[in-house]
């Protein structure tokens, strides 16, 4: 096994596979930026595994991720969402969802995209960390904290800066992999 960040992933396949493939990879295609700020806003409160176990259930109830369809979605298609055990069944965490996808529409009418928009917080570049240890990496920084007051001011929510912080983790605006780690090196480069 070659060493890896200190998340006891190796239980679980689907969570193993997060980590050495797509945590940390800069991600710069909208749909994917979308899928991870609603994902990212829906573990509030849980662990990232609970989600990822329910992630293929939040593709299929909100519709690939697509914000044009899920910003139409009406109070009949919230009934329908929160009786549905595939995704995690919280009022808030669903509307906003779908205010979510109608704030990115404006963001995207904006700025051309989510990804130039959500990237121009760490200037359009990963910012490449070398933590040795987990107890370094920060819950926050400046850069989530103006990202978290910039969507709260465009109308998104659950965007907190915590929130903020582990959705530039996960898409790869920082590298936030231990240097000791196999992946630090290959997401580095």
């Amino acid at each position: 096994m070659p060493p890896r960040c200190p998340w006891n992933v190796e239980a679980d396949p689907t969570y193993l596979a997060y980590h050495d493939e797509e945590w940390g990879v800069p991600s710069h295609d909208d749909l994917h930026l979308f899928e991870m700020l609603i994902l990212e806003g829906a573990q509030a409160g849980l662990s990232w595994a609970t989600i990822l176990r329910k992630r293929e259930g939040y593709r299929h109830a909100f519709a690939g991720f697509d914000p044009e369809r899920v910003a139409g979605f009406d109070a009949p298609r919230v009934e329908r969402l929160l009786a549905d055990p595939g995704i995690v069944r919280n009022r808030a965490k669903v509307g906003a969802a779908i205010g979510n996808a109608r704030a990115a529409l404006d963001v995207r009418s904006e700025f051309g995209g989510l990804d130039v928009y959500l990237w121009s917080f760490v200037g359009g570049h990963p910012r490449r960390n070398r933590w040795r240890t987990l107890h370094e990496i920060p819950a926050e920084t400046d850069e989530s904290r103006a990202m978290s007051r910039d969507l709260r001011r465009r109308g998104f929510r659950f965007v907190g800066p915590t929130i903020c912080y582990a959705f530039m983790q996960a898409t790869g605006m920082v590298n936030d992999h231990l240097v000791s780690c196999f992946r630090w090196r290959e997401v580095d480069a």
